[in-house]
């Protein structure tokens, strides 16, 4: 068995956070209750087209996390998610889970990285209020004139609507 790798009190939470949800908060914070450190990585994905830039969203993040001490957020690209634990010497990867869909996709992953690096991953469940979030149907939905307002926090509310209108 290999020894987990990296500090244990640090975790990275990965995601595209194009845009960050509600649902995406509700797991910030409690990593935050749980961890010394928090640090919510900002990843490309090259399945996906971005609606708002990397830094953008840094800005997103930073901006309705700033409550929170011990979260910090930062972009590094595409790249491996254990590299990027390595690299900040994380020995955590937290996940949030929404349900049965999530677990089936998130759990090779995990083993694989345990696999790999001893970089351990906590899947959190999700608000089961929460659950059906996800930042490309919120996407859709605000581009087809949708109401989001419960979705996404406010101060990112009005810069996805207008992105989206200039789409």
């Amino acid at each position: 068995m290999k020894r987990v790798s990296g500090d244990p009190r640090r975790c990275v939470c990965p995601g595209s956070y194009d845009p960050i949800t509600n649902g995406h908060i509700d797991i910030i914070e409690r990593a935050s209750a749980l961890y010394d450190d928090v640090v919510v990585a900002v990843l490309h994905n090259p399945d996906k087209h971005g609606t708002f830039s990397p830094q953008e969203r840094l800005d997103l993040i930073r901006s309705v996390t700033d409550h929170l001490p011990n979260v910090r957020a930062e972009a590094f690209g595409q790249r491996l998610i254990v590299d990027v634990c390595r690299e900040l010497d994380a020995g955590v990867l937290l996940k949030g889970l929404r349900g049965a869909v999530d677990y089936d996709y998130e759990h090779p992953m995990a083993v694989m990285n345990r696999e790999m690096t001893g970089v351990e991953t906590v899947l959190l469940p999700g608000e089961p209020a929460l659950g059906h979030y996800s930042s490309s149907l919120i996407r859709t939905i605000a581009s087809m004139g949708g109401d989001v307002s419960q979705m996404v926090p406010a101060a990112v509310l009005e810069p996805l609507i207008q992105r989206l209108k200039n789409h």
